[in-house]
């Protein structure tokens, strides 16, 4: 736990804040947490209640309120008088609706200010009634940073008798993050019981966890990062630049004095390989990739949608280091908002200032299809490290991603290219991989192996983007022409 949220939480039952609400997931690593700051404060005593088991934590008054929330409210009161005391309501959010409970509130946070009494709340989610926003205190726990972790993985490995490796230790550490304490507990016990201690190869348990807690989240998608930067043809500029990129990660970049890097944007024709790039970087620099769908920020409710889009940035940045992919940005986000109520401005302006005041090590790379549907305030300076532009790929490029396509299916091919190249002009990626697929297909439904000719008429059957949508390419090679962005090439 950062030592920050404790003095924070310490401060504020030490200045008599009479109401907090804590929304959290982990409700046994905040009662040990609230037990730690009780105990820092002159052994204050921790009442607990919840609905089945009513209070704890007075012999006397065991079981004290049980279904009872309204007399849960007055449970201090059980206290000599004048003497301290804090009290958890546990899943209390659910009963905040009710007028009288409502009320009672409102006339503790009156009461507490003159005591040194605080009332606690711990809920999932934030569901204050409008008539408590004023009066009660809001905070967030956060998952478990990484000292959190190491020194939790650390204990677990010596406790089992077989300490971890300083390596294996930081690579569970980085891969753990994000993760609730409890559900990093259960995949240390799992590895215990497999092969009796915890070490690297414990690994693709934690990424699949990690997959998990995502798809529960409904919010960002665990994606593989399966591509390798050699798997791409051309765009040799933006590989270079990645590759700088990459080592600004490292403590010796931050001992240098460098900052993490922000995160770049990719604009191309479909098939170019911005979406391929993605998972490529993920891959080489070894982080997890999020994938954002935009359209699961939005929501139906009003203010539901920025919500989503803050629960989704405490997210990422709980899995930083990470990867957060954003794929066609330019499809989520109108210059025109007023078709929506102005919702995706009021969602482009949480991200846009998140991206532009981070610290936290999360790379976002961002891809889309037309510079035309961009607003402007996402080009700035400072959203992302760079813009690059991914054109259709030149003669050398093109022979680059043929060879690639017919290496992975035919590691020994020698069909010769010149004339296929040649036929292939104004074809994207996506397009040349199809062109070889189509080769192969005519020619297995002929019962024979696929040959030069099989290539040059699949080209010739194939009609590209370049073709169909001719103008809105042509609009935005000009606005590359014109110096606003970097070849990838």
């Amino acid at each position: 736990m950062s030592a920050a949220w404790i003095a924070q939480l310490d401060l504020l039952i030490r200045s008599r804040t009479p109401i907090l609400w804590i929304r959290q997931q982990e409700e046994e690593r905040l009662v040990r947490l609230l037990q730690q700051v009780a105990q820092g404060l002159e052994q204050r005593p921790l009442l607990r209640w919840d609905f089945v088991a009513g209070l704890q934590g007075l012999p006397n008054h065991a079981g004290a309120a049980a279904r009872q929330p309204l007399a849960a409210l007055d449970s201090l009161d059980l206290l000599p008088s004048g003497n301290p005391g804090l009290l958890l309501l546990l899943d209390f959010h659910r009963f905040v609706d009710d007028s009288a409970i409502c009320r009672r509130l409102r006339n503790l946070a009156v009461e507490l200010c003159q005591q040194p009494r605080t009332l606690v709340i711990a809920a999932p989610d934030l569901q204050l009634p409008r008539e408590l926003e004023a009066t009660v205190t809001v905070l967030e726990l956060p998952l478990p940073d990484a000292t959190e972790i190491r020194a939790l993985l650390g204990g677990i490995g010596i406790a089992a008798g077989s300490p971890l490796e300083p390596q294996a230790l930081e690579l569970l550490v980085r891969s753990c993050r994000g993760l609730p304490e409890q559900r990093i507990r259960q995949l240390a016990a799992r590895a215990l019981a497999r092969h009796g201690r915890l070490d690297a190869a414990d690994l693709s348990d934690v990424l699949e966890e990690k997959r998990l807690a995502l798809a529960r989240s409904d919010l960002l998608e665990y994606c593989p990062a399966d591509a390798d930067p050699s798997e791409i043809g051309g765009l040799d500029q933006l590989k270079l630049w990645l590759e700088r990129r990459r080592l600004a990660f490292t403590a010796e970049a931050q001992s240098y004095g460098l900052p993490n890097p922000r995160g770049v944007l990719l604009v191309g024709p479909q098939g170019t390989g911005k979406s391929l790039t993605a998972k490529a970087i993920a891959h080489s620099w070894g982080m997890p990739l999020l994938r954002l769908d935009l359209g699961r920020l939005f929501a139906g409710l009003v203010g539901a949608s920025e919500a989503r889009s803050r629960d989704m940035i405490r997210t990422a940045e709980a899995m930083a280091p990470c990867i957060l992919w954003i794929d066609e940005i330019d499809k989520g986000f109108s210059l025109d908002g007023r078709s929506d109520g102005g919702t995706s401005q009021r969602v482009l302006a949480t991200l846009l200032t998140w991206m532009a005041e981070k610290s936290s090590p999360v790379f976002v790379v961002a891809t889309a299809n037309a510079i035309d549907k961009l607003p402007p305030e996402l080009l700035r300076k400072g959203r992302f490290d760079e813009l690059f532009v991914l054109n259709l790929p030149e003669a050398e490029e093109r022979r680059q991603i043929l060879n690639l396509h017919l290496r992975r299916r035919r590691p020994q091919h020698l069909i010769p290219l010149d004339t296929l190249v040649d036929r292939c002009a104004g074809f994207s990626g996506a397009e040349l991989e199809q062109v070889v697929l189509e080769a192969m297909l005519v020619a297995f439904s002929e019962g024979r192996e696929f040959g030069e000719a099989d290539l040059i008429a699949a080209a010739a059957d194939l009609v590209p983007l370049s073709r169909t949508a001719r103008e809105p390419l042509e609009r935005l090679q000009q606005w590359a022409r014109e110096g606003r962005a970097r070849p990838a090439c």
